[in-house]
């Protein structure tokens, strides 16, 4: 495991450059052995997210992001502060992927046209 998040911060601080679009996507998140409940994704990039987590969430968590239409996604908890989760994917996500969620989604949750 430790080769592949030496693996993975490389290719994260590459990609930390890359913008972090404003959303606002309802979605599910779950810890590991946890419950998945309701959550809204306020940003995302190719290497991670941040969304709303009212209870603590401890970094290094693993966590699963399940966006509407998506298989769930898995990452880690990077930080948490004042009920907000940021998280790294654990595998970067796909362009395309990123791409199609941003045409789909405007800035209000919406699903755009």
């Amino acid at each position: 495991m430790q080769n592949v998040v030496g693996r993975y911060e490389i290719a994260a601080q590459e990609d930390r450059s890359a913008p972090r679009t404003k959303l606002s996507i309802p979605a599910q998140f779950r810890q590991s052995g946890g419950r998945a409940f309701q959550t809204v994704v306020h940003d995302l990039s190719l290497s991670g997210f941040s969304c709303t987590a009212v209870s603590r969430v401890h970094p290094g968590t693993v966590c699963w992001l399940t966006l509407p239409g998506l298989e769930s996604l898995q990452a880690e908890v990077i930080w948490w502060e004042d009920n907000m989760a940021g998280c790294a994917f654990s595998s970067l996500l796909s362009p395309i992927v990123h791409d199609n969620i941003l045409a789909r989604y405007r800035g209000d949750g919406t699903v755009g046209r």
